[in-house]
C-alpha cells in the first residue's frame, strides 16, 4: 500500500513494521536498500510522512550532520512506530549540542573502558553462577529465562543501585514502555511511575551515595551539572536498555549461533571479541526504526533533498546490509575482519553504552562455550516462540540442551 504526501513527488509506502519471526531480516528494508535508498514512509501512528535512509554511506551523513536534530521532534506528531515515543522529552535521546555534549560527557565518564573492564570480573562470577544452576537442574533449559535476562537485569541494576525487590517491577515497567501495543495512556502511566521511582531513588542515594553509576549522576545533578528531568531521563533509558535490550540482543546472538552450528563450532577455537562484533552487524535487534530527526535546512542526499522541517529516519539495520560496504552481507562470519558495522549508531547519538554492552555479549557467550560446549537448540527453529509487539527483537524463551 502506498500514498502520496502532499508537496512531494514521492510515493510514501506504508510501513505496518509487521513481527517476524527468528533472524528474519525485513524484507522491506532489504527492497529499499537494493531500490530506494532515501525512500518516503508512513508508519502506522502519529501524523505526516516521513524519509527513510538505508545505505550505509547516507546513514553515517544523517547521523552526523548537524542539520538533522532530535532536540526539534519534542512535541511534533511525527509518524512512527508506537503510540507514545519512547525517549523522555529533554532525555539524552531527544537533544542537540551543546545540552547532548553535556549529558553525553557525564554518561561518558560512566562507563569509559576502564570501568567496563573493572565490572568484567563481577558480569563472569554473575554468568558462572547462573550456568552452574542451569547445568544442575538440567536439559533442557531456558536460556532467556535462566541465563541472558538474569545477567543483563543484575548487571545494570547493581551499575544503577536499584535494588533486588524492585527488579520485578522494573520488568513490568519494561514490558509496557518497550512495546508497540500498549496506548498512550497506559505509557503515560508508566513513565509517571518510572519518574517517581527515579525521584525517589535519587533523594536515597543523594543522602546515602554508593559506587554506582546512579550515585555518580545524583551527584552531578547536585553541583548543577544536569537538571531533574535530565537525571530521570538518563536513569529511565539506562535501565531500561539495560534490561532489555541487552537481554534480547545476546539472547539473539546465542540462537544465531547454535541456529550455525558451523559457525558456533569455529568459536570454540576462534575470536568471540571478533565473533561478537560480526554477530551485533547481523543479528536484526529491533523492529522497524528508532528515534527520528528533524531537517533544520534543506539537505541534499543522494538524488533526493530533504526540506527543512521534514522528518527523517536512519535504519542501521539497512546499513549493517549494505552490499557495498559488506562481502555476502546477509551471511553470518564469525571470522569476518574488515567489519565497520553500526549497530550502536553514529556520530553524535553513538550508544553510550556500547562498550558494557559488548563486554556482557562476550561475558555471556564466552561463559555459555565454557560450560556447554556441546550447546544445541532443544526444539526445532520452527517451533521457537518470539516477541510480538515490542519495539526490540528476541525469543520468549530459548530452549537448550546439552
Amino acid at each position: 500500500m502506498s500514498g502520496v504526501q502532499p508537496g512531494s513527488d514521492r510515493v510514501a509506502h506504508l510501513w505496518p513494521v509487521d513481527d517476524l519471526d527468528g533472524l528474519a531480516f525485513d524484507p522491506f528494508l532489504t527492497r529499499l536498500l537494493a531500490e530506494e535508498p532515501v525512500a518516503r514512509i508512513r508508519l502506522r501512528f502519529g501524523e505526516g510522512d516521513a524519509w527513510l535512509v538505508t545505505r550505509h554511506e547516507d546513514v553515517r551523513a544523517v547521523a552526523s550532520h548537524p542539520g538533522f536534530s532530535r532536540a526539534a521532534t519534542v512535541d511534533r506528531p511525527v509518524t512512527s512506530m508506537t503510540p507514545h515515543v519512547v525517549g523522555l522529552p529533554g532525555g539524552i535521546g531527544r537533544t542537540d549540542p551543546p545540552d547532548h555534549t553535556r549529558l553525553r560527557r557525564l554518561l561518558s565518564q560512566s562507563f569509559t573502558p576502564r570501568r567496563v573492564e573493572a565490572i568484567r570480573p563481577r558480569a563472569e562470577r554473575i554468568a558462572d553462577e547462573l550456568l552452574q544452576c542451569v547445568a544442575a537442574q538440567g536439559p533442557p533449559a531456558d536460556l532467556v529465562g535462566s541465563f541472558t535476562g538474569p545477567l543483563s537485569t543484575q548487571v545494570i541494576s547493581e551499575l544503577m543501585g536499584v535494588p533486588r525487590l524492585d527488579w520485578p517491577q522494573m520488568h513490568s515497567w519494561r514490558q509496557t514502555l518497550l512495546s508497540s501495543n500498549h496506548s498512550r495512556a497506559e505509557a503515560d502511566a508508566v513513565k509517571a511511575e518510572l519518574r517517581q521511582y527515579f525521584t525517589d531513588l535519587a533523594e536515597r542515594l543523594r543522602r546515602k551515595p554508593g559506587d554506582d553509576v546512579f550515585s555518580g549522576l545524583v551527584a552531578a545533578r547536585a553541583a548543577g551539572e544536569l537538571s531533574q528531568p535530565e537525571l530521570i531521563s538518563l536513569a529511565v533509558i539506562l535501565q531500561l536498555n539495560g534490561m532489555d535490550a541487552v537481554r534480547n540482543n545476546s539472547s539473539n546472538m546465542i540462537y544465531a549461533l547454535l541456529s550455525h552450528p558451523e559457525q558456533q563450532a569455529l568459536l570454540l577455537d576462534g575470536s568471540v571479541q571478533q565473533a561478537v562484533e560480526e554477530l551485533f552487524r547481523f543479528v536484526p535487534h529491533r523492529n522497524g526504526v528508532g528515534l527520528p530527526r528533524i531537517a533544520t535546512e534543506d539537505i541534499r542526499l543522494g538524488d533526493v533533498t530533504i526540506a527543512e522541517g521534514e522528518a527523517v529516519y536512519v535504519s542501521y539495520l539497512a546499513a549493517n546490509r549494505d552490499p557495498e560496504i559488506f562481502a555476502d552481507p546477509h551471511s553470518l562470519d564469525v571470522e569476518r575482519g574488515d567489519n565497520p558495522h553500526i549497530a550502536f549508531g553514529y556520530g553524535t547519538h553513538f550508544c553510550a553504552g556500547a562498550a558494557l554492552a559488548r563486554m556482557e555479549a562476550q561475558v555471556m557467550i564466552s561463559g555459555l562455550l565454557r560450560h556447554f560446549p556441546q550447546l544445541r537448540l532443544a526444539c526445532r527453529p520452527e517451533e521457537m516462540r518470539w516477541r510480538r509487539g515490542t519495539i526490540n527483537r528476541g525469543p520468549e524463551s530459548l530452549p537448550v540442551a546439552w
